[in-house]
């Protein structure tokens, strides 16, 4: 056969006469993004994503159609043919249907395989729903039972009825490792041979070490306090989140390498110098654990302490005599752990002043629906004032309140009602309105004006070279999940930084997504029956007062099974092999460039083993050539002209009447997930991110 010089980016090559240049490119290594393109059909160059250009002509030429010539100059890779690949990637998704990760997925901080994870519930694979959420998120049993779910209140299925007890149901397997002794410590890669010094405990802390130790990097954890867990032992009562659980998490960690040295208070026993000078890098997830003022006279008083100081000293399991009357100032989820542990000591009576609504309360609904339920009592719209001696007691005056204009989160401002003071003697007060971050014990940190450390959010890179921060010390008080979230990217970024790489973090894709709960159109939710929420099941109110036994038992298997089979399985199951999302990444898409209407959403999975969902077809045509060229079948063809054109089932007929053995084997020849398999688990992250180390 005849041989074709020719020049490609700047190159000389010589090549097969008849091979075109998307052949040749990739024989000599050149990345050209295809959709259309299939090795096992002829070309058919519809999407133009190939295309490349050829001095001498005027337009650009698609590569998987086009042959070498002799003396041909070719670029593939300048501005130009890069300006094209983008403008036609875009104008692929300007009227693309679809969610390329689910709503619940894309509102965890974590990133947890949501629709993965329920998936393996659903089917029954527990080991592999653990594995699944371990994957970002090595705390499944403490934040199955405290996570203040937002994934829940992304979850489409509320359009039907109630949002999937996804929290609930993270907590579900971890609970079957433990009832059934599964090993579920992960692999890891090889050791690199560095070491990194993680400060804190914590979430973050612990999140932290464990992508450290999975991706080969050596850790030392140094924590003030004498076990692990920082604020969700310390700052969570046993009743909600028992001991056993958050060390049986930590007890993974430390089988994966990870040493922990208790009772260091960093500042005091080791100085962030000492650890910058002894270690490769520093993690410093050191929470905030500081109690926020109530900025009242008299809060200085005995009797008088913080809601963190009296559930810390509760968990540490210290004497703490408790009066018979207690008032707990706060209306967030410190104010009624603290107001149901004084409950379980031993207080006769205890309210919770609150100076805003009950509807405006940051603590969770039901929180406080099982406070209420246990006896507490709440005094909404009023606030302290001061605190005065009352003999051996104390006299608290207050004030009653009412809703002005909205403040700036949104809230409605509370304003004194002028005359309204009044006064009520207890014999305890806890103060329960929030935390700061101490940066004291680190000094030399830049700091934000609300005294959190200055840290990237993606890298957690702080203005110290080799210094990294994540979790509530950055962001001030969040929720746990935000950061374990911070922690595992910490973990990359670090490895990144180690390696003498670019800290760049752990790279996001592009995400496409149907829209807000109010823009989800009625085709997607109609398919559903409305099925009601499996309650949690709990111990009686009155018995569990007065202990601090578990309030939360757990699902069954029964309801854990039928909890996830209520899944919509939003996403795409093709989200990980996509080719229109690889691309949309690659090219740093503009999605909302070009305007106009999107497909209606039509999805088929009425066959045994395949599901259609027309409104994510690119219309391609390789499941149309595949049943022409290969299969010798019509199952699939074009229907309507211009931008009406579909693929579509022959005769337009619904996919369980389309009798044809072949039919399960389109799903490879679709680029995108217009054509699944039912086998494959929506949004399921690629296997074999960590390996086992050898030996």
């Amino acid at each position: 056969m005849s041989t074709v010089n020719f020049i490609l980016n700047g190159k000389p090559v010589a090549a097969k006469a008849g091979d075109t240049i998307l052949d040749v490119a990739k024989a000599e290594g050149y990345f050209i993004p295809t959709f259309c393109h299939n090795e096992k059909l002829e070309p058919f160059a519809s999407c133009f994503v190939c295309a490349v250009e050829v001095e001498g002509r005027r337009t650009l030429v698609p590569s998987c159609a086009t042959t070498v010539g002799e003396g041909m100059v070719v670029n593939t890779e300048n501005e130009r043919v890069k300006k094209a690949r983008k403008v036609c990637v875009e104008l692929l998704l300007s009227d693309h249907t679809g969610d390329c990760l689910g709503p619940c997925m894309t509102s965890c901080p974590a990133g947890i395989d949501i629709p993965g994870f329920v998936s393996h519930i659903a089917n029954g694979d527990d080991q592999a729903a653990l594995e699944l959420i371990m994957n970002n998120m090595p705390l499944a049993g403490c934040l199955g039972r405290v996570c203040t779910r937002p994934c829940e209140t992304a979850c489409r299925r509320q359009l039907v009825e109630e949002p999937i007890a996804i929290c609930q149901l993270k907590r579900f397997p971890a609970d079957q490792a433990v009832s059934k002794g599964w090993k579920n410590v992960p692999g890891k890669l090889p050791s690199i041979g560095k070491r990194v010094a993680v400060v804190g405990a914590g979430p973050s802390g612990l999140s932290a070490a464990y992508y450290l130790q999975m991706l080969g990097v050596d850790c030392t954890v140094f924590d003030a306090h004498e076990n692990p867990g920082g604020m969700i032992r310390y700052g969570i009562p046993s009743y909600r989140l028992p001991r056993d659980i958050i060390d049986g998490e930590a007890e993974v960690i430390k089988e994966l390498g990870a040493e922990f040295r208790f009772n260091t208070k960093l500042g005091t026993d080791v100085t962030l110098d000492q650890l910058r000078e002894e270690y490769d890098a520093v993690f410093l997830g050191l929470g905030a654990q500081s109690a926020s003022s109530m900025r009242t006279p008299g809060e200085e008083l005995p009797g008088v302490q913080s809601g963190i100081e009296f559930l810390g000293k509760v968990s540490r399991d210290e004497t703490l005599p408790i009066g018979n009357e207690v008032i707990v100032v706060g209306g967030g989820n410190t104010a009624i752990d603290a107001a149901r542990t004084a409950l379980r000591l031993g207080a006769e009576k205890v309210s919770i002043l609150y100076r805003r609504a009950r509807e405006q309360m940051p603590a969770w609904d039901e929180e406080i629906d099982a406070a209420l339920d246990e006896g507490v009592i709440l005094e909404t719209l009023a606030a302290p004032v001061k605190v005065e001696p009352a003999g051996e007691r104390l006299a608290l005056t207050c004030v009653r309140m009412e809703l002005g204009a909205p403040d700036d989160s949104g809230r409605r401002r509370p304003v004194p009602v002028e005359g309204s003071e009044f006064t009520v003697e207890v014999d305890d007060i806890i103060a329960a309105i929030g935390q700061n971050v101490d940066a004291s014990m680190a000094p030399g940190l830049e700091l934000t004006s609300w005294r959190s450390i200055q840290a990237d959010e993606q890298t957690g890179q702080t203005s110290v070279d080799g210094v990294f921060a994540g979790g509530d010390c950055v962001s001030g008080a969040d929720i746990a999940v935000t950061a374990v979230g911070a922690g595992r990217r910490a973990a990359f970024s670090i490895k990144q930084y180690l390696y003498g790489e670019p800290v760049v973090g752990d790279k996001s894709m592009y995400n496409h997504s149907m829209g807000e709960l109010n823009e989800i159109a009625e085709a997607v939710i109609e398919p559903f029956k409305k099925e009601a929420r499996r309650p949690m099941p709990h111990l009686d109110a009155k018995a569990r007062a007065k202990t601090f036994e578990e309030v939360e038992t757990g699902f069954t298997e029964e309801m854990a099974r039928a909890e996830a089979a209520r899944c919509m399985e939003c996403g795409c199951r093709d989200a990980h092999e996509c080719a229109l999302r690889d691309y949309a990444t690659a090219f740093d898409v503009e999605p909302s460039r070009f305007a106009g209407s999107h497909r209606n959403f039509r999805r088929d999975d009425s066959h045994a083993v395949l599901v259609y969902e027309e409104h994510k077809c690119i219309q391609c045509g390789s499941c149309v050539r595949a049943c022409d060229e290969l299969f010798d079948s019509p199952c699939m063809g074009f229907v309507g002209r211009g931008f009406e054109a579909r693929v579509k089932p022959a005769l337009d007929r619904a996919m369980v009447l389309i009798a044809d053995e072949q039919l399960p084997q389109l799903a490879e020849f679709c680029p995108v997930g217009a054509l699944t398999l039912k086998t494959d688990l929506v949004a399921t992250l690629k296997p074999g991110e960590f390996q086992k180390e050898e030996g």
